[in-house]
């Protein structure tokens, strides 16, 4: 199966709602907790990416120079699983650490390399399962789960992202500039926009939602609204 193509027989698997957007848009809370009121499993493609940063950071790799096959090889085959709600790295709790943001730096640039996004969409892919899946990327719509029954894309303006990051660090007793932030953020969405490969992007069909003005409860009643017009229809 190549990436970006539709599994066979998509009518016989669990059906995805696939949410993807910039950094801070809100994707993974609102993600989740669709999540938690469909009862279907929950993946963060993004935490994947980290831990596969952090994993080629331990290895001594640098992303912008060593070479695509290393770096897809190292991440192809890292001990990485998931249990309640807590991201394991070769059975190390990582969960704090891949939140850092050189760490997600450092995803940004080892998700623009197209052998290591290969790498990684298997392992994607297996999250699919009975009784539904609500997934939240960057390509989650266009490459990872295209036949996703509900596809949305959450943005904001990058100074309300700034603003929740800052807030989100504050909160956790770790010192940020929002300025930096804001520059951070200004770079990242350039950078993942103009990649390659699975570039960040609207996909087709998907619905489009700003939540700068948004509260979390109204982002996912939105989307729990679109998903039950879907199965109605």
């Amino acid at each position: 199966m190549t990436a970006g193509s539709a599994p066979s027989n998509p009518a016989v698997l669990p059906p995805v709602i696939a949410i993807d957007g910039p950094s801070a848009s809100g994707k993974g809370a609102v993600a989740s907790r669709v999540a938690a009121a469909l009862g279907f499993h929950y993946l963060d493609s993004g935490a994947i990416y980290r831990a596969a940063a952090l994993a080629v950071a331990r290895a001594a790799l640098d992303p912008a120079r060593s070479g695509q096959e290393a770096l897809a090889d190292l991440v192809g085959r890292m001990p990485l699983s998931f249990s309640a709600g807590r991201v394991i790295l070769d059975a190390e709790d990582v969960t704090d650490s891949i939140r850092s943001e050189e760490c997600g730096r450092q995803a940004s640039l080892v998700a623009a390399l197209p052998l290591v996004r290969l790498a990684l969409l298997a392992r994607q892919r297996a999250f699919r399962q009975p009784p539904g899946l609500v997934a939240d990327g960057r390509d989650m719509a266009s490459v990872v789960f295209p036949d996703a029954r509900l596809k949305v894309f959450l943005t904001a303006s990058a100074e309300v992202r700034a603003e929740r990051r800052y807030k989100q660090l504050m909160d956790k007793g770790i010192h940020a500039n929002i300025a930096q932030l804001l520059q951070d953020i200004r770079h990242r969405d350039e950078r993942d926009s103009s990649r390659a490969t699975a570039p960040l992007q609207k996909a087709a069909g998907a619905y489009e939602l700003d939540t700068s003005s948004l509260t979390i409860d109204h982002a996912v009643a939105w989307v729990l609204e679109r998903y039950e017009r879907q199965q109605s229809s």
